[in-house]
């Protein structure tokens, strides 16, 4: 029987929903810029498509620099009439916000399962995440802030296309909370339309909210360098971030630059398999498009034969289709683990990574194929790859020393604890790592020499929530950590010479 969309969960329908309920920040064919406290038909709208099926969807209005120059002094304008709002009003004014959200979660899930190819279970998710997480700090706000003032600007957010609400928007709405306007930039590849929804109710209730479009080049200056800007939040790769933590050590600009690592999961001396086997299936949610994915095991070999039976079982369950296929148009909406990547070329990016790796030697241990029962009829699949399993990935292949951003494990094999621990540390840093081991005190002795911010024990660690701190070791992270009351500490002054916890070229503070 062919499959078939959802009831009322086409692009246009989504589409329609927003002009709806915001129609000051959408127009008939173009989502708007908000900067000067009005949203702006400036800006040329580029063409995107949805990486679910190909399909036409909005696309960025970038600006070019002169405008976003304007933006940010406007934004400035607005941080110094925000910062002497009393706290219980920009409380207030936060709490409305969040009850807005709360009221149009589904259709701001709805646009991230188009926009970024989110299945509904994780779409949902990441809406609740950010809802629920800023909902902590408010509760909390008090205690956390004390006698902590704003920043002397607005605080500039350039941020990854993965997490646009649990993420980005959560971070906004503390950053406003503590005082400070706010800028984002939306991610180049994906998630405009949900940003543009969730920043015009944040801006109905009072809160000081910049949106911009625009390629990394063109706005930079503006927001990464401007005088105007008290600090600098990015979060994406570690190329880009290299350049904008240049520029903010240059400027000795506040700034927390959450990047990239090869977060590996190690197995040393372990035998709880069906351990494994249960949470296996969990590691690959989003495709493995996250910051916190674990796409490098480094097994003791004697214990390889055990570690496959394990782990091929857990892999062959993964359910990969359209997010938003169904058999029935009321059918609830699929249980799928991931959907497509974030576009076709970074499918085919990853397509030629494996193929030439392969071609220089790695082993492939799993390669799935597609089901057609869990795609529409004639569907654009272009953006979709299906899990891979490398064994021993050679060195002159990037996915032997990078993070794939993608379904695509590998693993390579030690003898010895130091190999163990080399192989763990392979990037120079990452933000999350697991060891599995029978033997507590073998955790104990190994897990602080393995360069990861979060070590887990035989289970995988996240970002976090609410009061969970997060940063990086080495070229994972630069600037100040995050999470819980650093996230207020990294937004706001304290007193006089404060040194906050973090990663700083001239010097290294754990909370």
């Amino acid at each position: 029987m062919a499959i078939t969309l959802k009831s009322g969960t086409s692009w246009a329908d989504a589409w329609q929903r927003c002009l709806a309920v915001a129609p000051e920040a959408f127009r008939d064919d173009r989502v708007l810029n908000l900067w000067n406290g009005a949203w702006q038909a400036d800006g040329r709208a580029l063409p995107a498509t949805s990486p679910v099926d190909g399909s036409p969807i909005a696309g960025p209005p970038r600006l070019d620099a002169d405008t976003a120059h304007q933006a940010v002094r406007a934004s400035l304008d607005q941080h110094r009439a925000w910062r002497h709002i009393p706290l219980p009003e920009r409380r207030a004014r936060v709490a409305a916000t969040l009850d807005a959200l709360t009221e149009h979660r589904e259709l701001l899930a709805l646009l991230l399962v188009w926009e970024i190819g989110k299945p509904w279970r994780l779409a949902q998710a990441d809406v609740d995440r950010a809802i629920d997480g800023v909902r902590w700090y408010v509760d909390g706000i008090d205690d956390t802030l004390g006698e902590r003032t704003p920043l002397p600007g607005p605080v500039s957010n350039i941020a990854s296309w993965n997490y646009p609400m649990s993420v980005l928007v959560h971070a906004m709405l503390v950053q406003a909370l503590a005082g400070n306007a706010v800028i984002a930039k939306t991610p180049t590849d994906g998630g405009v339309s949900c940003l543009t929804l969730a920043c015009a109710l944040a801006a109905r209730e009072g809160i000081p909210v910049t949106l911009v479009s625009g390629s990394g080049g063109q706005l930079s200056e503006a927001l990464v360098r401007a005088p105007e800007i008290g600090c600098v939040s990015f979060v994406g790769g570690r190329d880009t971030g290299a350049a904008v933590a240049t520029d903010v050590a240059d400027l000795g600009k506040r700034h927390i630059l959450e990047q990239e690592g090869l977060n590996t999961w190690g197995i040393w001396n372990f035998t709880d398999w069906d351990k494994l086997t249960a949470v296996l299936p969990k590691l690959f949610d989003y495709g493995k498009q996250r910051c916190t994915a674990y796409p490098r095991f480094v097994v003791q070999r004697e214990a390889f034969d055990d570690f496959l039976a394990a782990y091929l079982p857990a892999v062959r369950t993964l359910r990969v289709g359209h997010p938003l296929a169904v058999e029935h148009p009321d059918d609830p909406y699929p249980a799928l683990d991931f959907g497509p990547l974030i576009n076709a070329a970074k499918a085919k990016e990853l397509h030629d990574q494996v193929a030439e790796a392969i071609d220089r030697g790695a082993v492939p241990l799993h390669r799935a194929t597609a089901d057609p029962e869990l795609f529409l009829p004639g569907q654009d699949t272009g953006a979709y790859v299906h899990p891979v399993t490398l064994l021993g990935p050679p060195p002159s292949s990037p996915l032997h020393h990078a993070e794939p951003f993608g379904p695509v494990d590998t693993i390579v094999l030690v003898d010895t604890e130091a190999e163990l621990l080399a192989a763990m540390n392979a990037s120079n840093g990452a933000l999350v790592a697991t060891l599995s081991t029978d033997d507590e005190a073998t955790y104990e002795r190994l897990a602080p020499q393995i360069r990861a911010f979060k070590v887990g024990h035989g289970k995988p660690r996240s970002r976090g929530d609410r009061d969970e701190l997060f940063g990086g070791f080495g070229a994972s992270w630069r600037g100040a950590f995050v999470g819980g009351e650093l996230l207020v500490r990294a937004v706001t002054e304290g007193p006089s010479g404060e040194r906050l916890p973090g990663n700083f070229p001239e010097y290294q503070l754990m909370p």
